[in-house]
């Protein structure tokens, strides 16, 4: 494999480096990592220590054109910032691992996915529960028939302080990304976003924290058509999460049973072969999911998000080496941006809306 020059670009006090998108190409081999931009002179500081590069700028454009990186990593959280960064470096042909979520409204996309199509850039995204090893067992799992057909896909996000739409952005990114890779195409959504007691309206929208844009709801309930008959389902309601512990994560009801699963790279799984859903009323126990199998004791050690992002980054690698898709890709991400949007535009139209959506702005983005 070759050696690829690597670029960093942070905002720190503005999603900073996000879940260690920087420090994890010093886990990865065969890469060079070139410079580091941050428009925060002390952040910038920081990170050139930490990373052990000399080269340091305040524009990340003026790094991408000095530095020429092969890939880099859009860093920061707050989703404002993404566009810009990532069309700027497929623009000039350079590979992109980005954190989500992805970018503001499926129009973004649109054009983040035109320059990376038009320049043939890889780009990844950090879903970091897609890169899981439990995966696989779980897809095995489904194709034996364990859980009989699968009809139905339960998500939720942390219902949090941030429950409702930001839950919906912030957390419900994995999740949709989940139910699309598990059902299949979001073909419609329904949905109702509350606030306060009552339907969510116009006057209720905010700026929303990190980046996110004119944002309302304290609870959110969609329904998402998918492929083969499949039902998805997102819920959030602010805080009513479970803590520590809480849902935050999917169940796949199938005609013979259900798997639950949370997200990260080693996440708590389970299988109940029970076709009445209810352990209590069968008497039928869960049964582990691990990378190793159904029932099998879990042998590897969890490592956290940067062990996921240190799988993205290699897949990317072996991506740009075979000319193909990384695992969780721009396609993907797009979709997961038009499920968010989509929720919205059922809301305030009160209807159920097709998607692809047909209008790609943000449904909240107040026009004078």
């Amino acid at each position: 494999m070759a050696t690829y020059r690597v670029g960093i670009i942070g905002h720190t006090g503005r999603g900073n480096y996000g879940h260690d998108l920087d420090n994890v190409w010093l886990r990865i081999p065969g890469v060079d990592i070139v410079g580091v931009a941050d428009a925060d002179p002390t952040g910038l500081s920081k990170a050139v220590q930490r990373l052990g590069v000399t080269n340091g700028f305040a524009d990340y454009r003026e790094m991408l054109d000095r530095m020429q990186p092969d890939i880099v990593s859009v860093a920061p959280r707050w989703l404002d910032q993404h566009a810009a960064m990532i069309t700027a470096c497929a623009d000039r042909g350079i590979h992109v691992f980005t954190e989500k979520p992805f970018c503001r409204s499926p129009a973004e996309a649109d054009a983040i996915v035109q320059s990376c199509e038009r320049h043939q850039v890889k780009l990844a995204i950090a879903f970091q529960t897609r890169y899981s090893p439990k995966l696989a067992i779980v897809r095995q799992l489904l194709e034996q028939g364990k859980i009989g057909d699968l009809i139905e896909i339960q998500a939720r996000g942390k219902e949090d302080r941030r429950g409702g739409g930001e839950d919906l952005w912030v957390l419900g990114s994995h999740v949709l990304n989940l139910m699309n890779h598990f059902g299949g195409t979001p073909h419609w959504c329904h949905a109702e976003v509350r606030q306060s007691g009552r339907p969510m309206q116009m006057a209720d929208v905010v700026e929303g924290n990190e980046g996110l844009g004119p944002l309302a709801g304290d609870i959110v309930h969609a329904t998402f058509g998918l492929d083969n008959g499949i039902v998805g389902s997102f819920n959030s309601h602010r805080h009513a999460g479970a803590g520590s512990e809480s849902r935050f994560g999917i169940r796949l009801l199938g005609s013979k049973g259900q798997i639950e699963m949370k997200t990260g790279l080693l996440p708590n799984a389970y299988l109940l072969a029970d076709p009445f859903w209810s352990p209590g009323k069968s008497g039928i126990a869960w049964q582990p999911i691990s990378s190793a199998g159904l029932g099998v004791e879990e042998t590897r050690q969890d490592g956290g998000l940067i062990a996921g992002n240190v799988l993205a980054c290699l897949d990317l690698l072996d991506a740009i080496e075979q000319d193909r898709h990384p695992e969780a890709n721009m396609y993907e991400a797009r979709t997961t941006v038009e499920m968010i949007a989509a929720v919205f535009h059922s809301h305030l139209s009160g209807n159920r809306v097709a998607l692809p959506l047909t209008n790609r702005a943000w449904p909240l983005q107040q026009t004078t």
